[in-house]
């Protein structure tokens, strides 16, 4: 007597609308609904407000450095510090300002080349591109940079014009950089003084589109 083969119920096929589970390793799928938008003015002032703790360690450190040349090169040293000189305003106006300038340049020229981004804007999603939605040039990031230190440029001269001490000199020149943001409120489109003078824009990028600084440097590196 044979045995019965018990039939096995057939196979159902997978509903075809139901969401597939990614790979191990493979890219989050975006949302099409969300896309990167002009970043909000206070935003960017917070990641300003990040970003100088470092740009003041840096100019410090650099300060620091040029002071000693300086000092070496152009006065004598004594033993005490009644003897103790303020290096010449040459040296000032020729060596150390220029530094001082060129250490912001490449401060800002390195992050927004590299990734579009730097420390503070990382930590709020922030990055910098031209109008073509490219990384900066160094010209297009030195650009940018001098647009942006303009209105602060010119609320400075007027606050020491109507003043005439230092004080009231950074004063003007903190709201000129304050300015630059409260311009977003009046703009069409939310743009910046330095985004308008530059023709480039600064964005808040979506979480699945934010790839994160290191990986924004290594990409980079690749495609160079």
């Amino acid at each position: 007597m044979s045995k019965s083969l018990s039939k096995r119920p057939p196979k159902t096929a997978s509903n075809p609308s139901a969401p597939k589970p990614s790979a191990p390793g493979a890219p989050v799928q975006q949302d099409p609904n969300e896309a990167p938008s002009i970043a909000k003015p206070l935003t960017r002032v917070v990641a300003i407000l990040y970003d100088g703790m470092l740009i003041l360690a840096l100019l410090f450190l650099v300060g620091t450095m040029l002071t000693v040349i300086g000092t070496l090169l152009t006065m004598e040293t004594g033993t005490e510090s009644s003897q103790a000189q303020s290096l010449p305003t040459w040296y000032q106006n020729l060596v150390m300002t220029p530094a001082f300038v060129l250490t912001l340049v490449a401060f800002y020229g390195i992050f927004w080349r590299r990734g579009g981004q730097t420390l503070g804007m990382q930590t709020w999603r922030l990055k910098t591109v031209n109008n073509a939605g490219h990384l900066l040039t160094w010209g297009q990031s030195f650009k940018r940079i001098l647009a942006a230190c303009l209105m602060p440029l010119l609320f400075g001269v007027i606050g020491s014009l109507i003043g005439g001490s230092r004080t009231i000199m950074l004063t003007s020149a903190f709201l000129g950089l304050i300015f630059n943001y409260v311009f977003c409120l009046f703009n069409r489109r939310g743009l910046a003084v330095q985004d308008m003078l530059s023709n480039s824009i600064t964005l808040k990028m979506p979480k699945v589109a934010h790839e994160g600084l290191w990986r924004g440097f290594k990409n980079r590196k690749k495609n160079q």
